[in-house]
């Protein structure tokens, strides 16, 4: 059975590369359903090589299978972040109930300064506090140096804590 996409002339890669990076991907640990993505995040950094105008890999197969591991170990780390933020809402919920009723009108007014902050400000809030990332990380992620980053966290907490102030949450 020939899978959509396999033997088109655009295809960087041919369908032994593609079948080692399912292979690697599923010896990574990643799930069947997510096989198919991961695939295409290793097609896509291919093309993005070639658009940046760097040459091709020597060998592809090996370059693939590379990328193909990285890209097991990050959705490892992705799932052990999300493990993590469910541990910290398990906890939320097993306060008692003056503190769960307080925790969640926090986490209202919270919610609610958030999406009045600009969106490079909500942007770095929420990658650092909510997807638990250091900065330096938000900064390669975003392009910036990590100083940019600093700021705007330091801009967005101060605003936010005015507001819960200003609202007498906090």
């Amino acid at each position: 059975m020939r899978r959509p996409g396999r033997g088109r002339a655009d295809d960087p890669l041919d369908a032994a590369v593609e079948d080692r990076v399912r292979a690697v991907l599923s010896l990574g640990g990643v799930p069947y359903a997510d096989l198919p993505d991961g695939v295409q995040q290793v097609r896509l950094r291919l093309l993005e090589r070639a658009a940046k105008g760097q040459e091709a890999p020597r060998d592809v197969s090996a370059w693939a299978a590379v990328v193909a591991s990285n890209l097991a170990m990050d959705w490892h780390r992705a799932r052990r972040r999300q493990e993590r933020l469910g541990e910290r809402l398990a906890s939320l919920r097993q306060e008692n109930a003056r503190d769960a009723a307080d925790t969640r009108v926090l986490s209202m007014a919270v919610a609610q300064g958030l999406d009045q902050l600009p969106d490079q400000q909500r942007q770095v809030v929420v990658l650092r506090f909510y997807a638990d990332l250091p900065v330096r990380d938000i900064a390669a992620e975003l392009g910036v140096p990590e100083g940019t980053v600093k700021s705007r966290l330091h801009t967005a907490v101060r605003a936010l804590r005015a507001r819960l102030h200003e609202q007498e949450v906090v």
